[in-house]
């Protein structure tokens, strides 16, 4: 057969590489292109956050009830937070499921897989989901060792073709429910930099939660959600759901946020700030919020409602999320929102606290990552005295912290502002 002459030869390879450069193209930008928001502005003012009407708006809005009788103990910083998940994981008689986003390789991430593997070869039932992306840290070693043991690990979505558009979708949950009876739910992943009582930069400043009660089971939903589309397993039974007894005073709410759903996060949010009558307070590692959530700060202000914004200071695992999130300084500052940057290690904690009544702990940021992009899982809690334990946390994190002043934001150059207005553009992947 004749070849074809060079000149079409190449007209063909030129035609054939636009033609896969497009479909590249293409993939790639629904690959990366966030979910729309539902939201095209704030929410209009609603029930005060004490009120029965805001229960039940916020339990009819997300389609999760709102259950009486848990108790939940807040851990505070890794060594705390650590030996209570390792010694509630020593201690499980049935079953032990656990999903977090980073999984690191180091001291503590050893001690958990030597404590996972010999409760596997004991006979519990082992199941772990940790993030592809945030557990790339993770060696091979570790990985081989627990799946040797006997420890059922998955890695949540993995590259591969059927998930490529869907790269960027992460899981961002850290869930571990033990026996289906005990829950622990917060911002603290496995890495030894959470390790320690944030004393120096290299401890980072953390919070995590140890539940019990009925609400556990929506804790396991969260973990089994996941679990069956990276394993195909229904999780189900006796060792999974136990009957759950009241066990405390505390009435929780489990919110969570699923790929390709509405952004229940970013809604609960903005719903439960719109509610806010007297003060707002959010701590967040990662403040890049978007124009919905910049104007529900900014009509909260209007009304008169105090807003305290705690973020990461210069110790930060992310410049390019400190350069970004001062993109809505000027306006909050103008308004009268006061901005504190955590001082001695970088502030991992995440918490968002409406007046003395209601306030959501878990795994989201209040950026847009999480508003759009991440699988998260929250707990709304509506009990007055555990809410006034996280305001005095908040408040001595306060005292810990530096108050940023539209002077101090003015003396950055025009090139930090260039810059900073440029890197924008990548708010909802930071």
């Amino acid at each position: 057969m004749p070849r074809l002459p060079h000149r079409f030869r190449r007209k063909i390879r030129a035609a054939v590489a636009a033609i896969l450069g497009l479909f590249l193209f293409w993939f790639f930008l629904i690959a990366l292109m966030p979910y729309r928001r539902e939201l095209r502005g704030p929410v209009s003012p609603g029930a005060p956050t004490g009120s029965p009407q805001f229960a039940r708006d916020m339990a009819g809005l997300y389609g999760s009830p709102i259950l009486p009788g848990n108790h939940i103990q807040t851990l505070i910083n890794g060594d705390a937070i650590f030996e209570a998940m390792l010694q509630a994981i020593a201690q499980a008689r049935h079953s032990i499921t656990f999903e977090t986003y980073i999984y690191w390789s180091g001291d503590i991430g050893t001690r958990f897989c030597d404590l996972l593997i010999a409760r596997a070869q004991d006979g519990i039932a082992v199941k772990v989901l940790i993030d592809w992306v945030g557990g790339l840290p993770m060696d091979d070693d570790l990985i081989e060792r627990m799946h040797l043991g006997g420890v059922d690990l998955r890695m949540f979505r993995p590259m591969r073709p059927r998930t490529l558009s869907r790269l960027n979708n992460r899981t961002h949950r850290k869930v571990l429910v033990i026996d289906g009876k005990t829950g622990f739910i917060g911002g603290v992943g496995v890495a030894d930099v959470w390790m320690g009582n944030a004393r120096n930069p290299s401890e980072w400043r953390d919070t995590h939660y140890r539940v019990t009660g009925p609400v556990v089971a929506l804790m396991q939903n969260a973990f089994a959600h996941n679990w069956v589309e990276a394993s195909g397993e229904v999780l189900r039974g006796h060792d999974f759901y136990p009957p759950l007894e009241p066990v405390g005073s505390s009435e929780v709410q489990m919110v969570k946020s699923n790929t390709g759903s509405r952004n229940e996060i970013h809604l609960m949010f903005m719903t439960a700030l719109a509610s806010a009558q007297h003060h707002i307070r959010i701590s967040t590692p990662y403040f890049v919020p978007d124009k919905v959530a910049i104007a529900q700060l900014l009509q909260a202000r209007a009304r008169g409602v105090q807003v305290d914004l705690l973020i990461a200071g210069k110790h930060t695992d992310s410049w390019l999320v400190r350069r970004v999130s001062r993109l809505s300084w000027r306006k909050l500052l103008a308004a009268g929102i006061s901005i504190h940057e955590y001082v001695p290690t970088f502030l991992h904690a995440k918490m968002v606290i409406v007046d003395d009544a209601w306030v959501s702990i878990g795994s989201a940021n209040f950026d847009e990552r999480s508003f759009r992009l991440n699988d998260e899982a929250n707990l709304n809690v509506y009990d007055p005295a555990f809410v006034a334990e996280q305001i005095q946390i908040f408040v001595t994190d306060c005292e810990r912290a530096s108050r940023v002043s539209e002077a101090d934001h003015d003396r950055l150059g025009w090139l930090d502002h260039a810059q900073t207005s440029i890197l924008g553009w990548l708010r909802p992947h930071l």
